[in-house]
């Protein structure tokens, strides 16, 4: 067992864990001493080469599988340098004031919330995307609701010189996209913050951590020699992303009674949906994110985006098999593509747990609000597709799963619950949020309002497992809010904390 000791230790690199890490990092300066341990590697520029399984593999836990224990939805997390802000799409949405109202965390308020966010887009250069990068995907998205009366917002996105590549997901090829792999991570490394790759942290113990370094086939080489290390330390704070970081507390031998642990877990359950047109489009070229209709989201409980995915992604994604699977398959350049996006209720009963050896099993039961939500959604993203000129609908809620154009007047009819079958659908898990909820009580929640695991003053968490229940859009921004909230508070208690 190697040992070293720092005074802070960060576990993850991604939008929490990058984020403390530069806002602790002047405290170098003073003589102390931050380490950041990211399980994945730091990829090479020249590795993001946008080539579709291979990059699944080397940039997502489980190549973007994992299942939960009823293996009827995949959680797709990233994993490297920058943890999930890699191989996301850059939409940088602030949070609404209704969802903290939502919330109802005593002492957490929206304007405060708003002050950091606007930090960060200011940081990530958060900005509308420019006309020339809008392709007929989301073009006709946008279109097509105008046309409906249905409300149509554009993304704010944290590009610097997009290419229009749309390999968001797989990591940008052009280093466009500024997740904490482009900005906040190399700004705490030149402040004196060490960050080490290829480094799991297995378990958490007093005021210290185990962890064991394996070197990867991808990547730069990390700064420490493989083995297992044991690593004192006066704070350690857990940014490993919602599933990860309540698999790691549950795992540790933490002193404290936590019973809302690992419990309230929450994600946007998402389904990909798409229209076929009788003409090639421009889909897989230019910015995959651009618009969205919120006009169901209080009403219905989902959201409609634009997206385009890859080739294997979309095959699995698309219900129905042999004739029906390939017709849509067979030219994908005239496929249009919808993303519906539930927004579920936090339950104590989602949970995560975890096995033997640490590792993540999450149990998830969908909700009759979400599957209704699904069947919704459906007939309005159908009503867009032939609205935009498509001939022919996906539609997983369909005994038939292919509905024509000639069918669109009977949509109430072709797309119902009976034929909605958990299963036969392919559903994701969008934007994992829980597990680690901030409250003010122990007997309900994990943290305070600080990020600060109740009963342990040593002890954080600064990811979206502090989200006490959905936060109804994209979670980046407010992670790195949440996250600069534990940080000053970690700044504020230094004396104490780090003594």
């Amino acid at each position: 067992m190697i040992e070293k000791s720092y005074d802070v230790v960060i576990i993850g690199s991604g939008a929490g864990g990058a984020t403390v890490a530069k806002e602790l990092a002047p405290l170098c300066a003073q003589g102390k001493s931050i380490v950041v341990l990211e399980w994945g590697p730091k990829f090479r520029d020249a590795e993001f080469t946008g080539v579709e399984l291979k990059m699944a593999e080397k940039v997502y836990f489980d190549s973007g599988g994992l299942l939960t224990a009823q293996r009827d939805l995949t959680l797709a997390m990233g994993r490297g340098y920058g943890g999930s802000t890699m191989v996301y799409t850059g939409t940088s949405i602030p949070l609404p004031e209704h969802v903290i109202d939502y919330w109802g965390v005593p002492g957490l308020e929206h304007a405060d919330i708003m002050a950091r966010t606007r930090k960060y887009m200011a940081e990530n250069n958060v900005h509308q995307l420019e006309e020339p990068l809008v392709n007929d995907n989301n073009r006709l998205f946008a279109d097509a609701c105008r046309s409906l009366d249905l409300t149509v917002k554009a993304f704010p996105v944290n590009i610097k010189g997009c290419k229009g590549s749309g390999m968001c997901n797989m990591g940008c090829p052009n280093q466009a996209k500024q997740g904490t792999n482009r900005v906040q991570l190399p700004q705490a490394e030149s402040m004196g913050v060490e960050v080490v790759t290829n480094c799991r942290v297995r378990r958490i113990g007093d005021r210290q951590v185990e962890a064991t370094l394996r070197p990867s086939p991808h990547g730069e080489p990390s700064s420490w020699p493989a083995g297992d290390y044991r690593i004192k330390a006066k704070v350690v704070v857990v940014a490993c992303g919602a599933v990860h970081s309540s698999a790691l507390l549950l795992h540790s031998d933490l002193p404290v009674w936590l019973p809302a642990l690992g419990r309230y877990f929450t994600c946007h359950p998402a389904l990909t949906l798409v229209g076929q047109h009788d003409r090639p489009i421009s889909n897989y070229h230019g910015f995959p994110k651009t618009y969205y209709c919120d006009d169901f989201e209080k009403s219905k409980r989902f959201l409609l985006e634009t997206c385009m995915y890859f080739p294997f992604t979309t095959a699995k994604n698309l219900s129905g098999f042999g004739s029906e699977h390939s017709l849509l398959m067979s030219d994908f350049r005239r496929l249009q593509m919808i993303l519906v996006l539930a927004a579920d209720a936090a339950l104590p009963e989602n949970r995560i747990t975890v096995d033997d050896d640490g590792n993540p099993v999450v149990r998830y039961s969908f909700s009759e609000e979400v599957l209704n939500a699904f069947v919704e959604s459906q007939k309005v993203a159908a009503r867009i597709f032939f609205a935009a000129g498509a001939q022919r609908v996906h539609a997983p809620a369909s005994k038939a799963v292919i509905i024509t154009r000639e069918q669109e007047g009977r949509l109430d009819q072709l797309i119902h619950r009976r034929y909605l079958k958990l299963g036969r659908i392919s559903v994701s898990a969008a934007h994992m949020m829980g597990g680690c909820r901030m409250g003010t009580r122990s007997r309900d929640s994990v943290t305070n309002i600080r990020g600060q695991v109740h009963g342990i003053p040593w002890l954080f968490v600064a990811d979206s497992g502090l989200f006490p229940k959905s936060s109804e859009v994209n979670p980046y921004l407010t992670v790195m809010s949440l996250a600069d909230r534990v940080a000053e508070g970690i700044r504020l208690r230094a004396g104490e904390l780090l003594k």
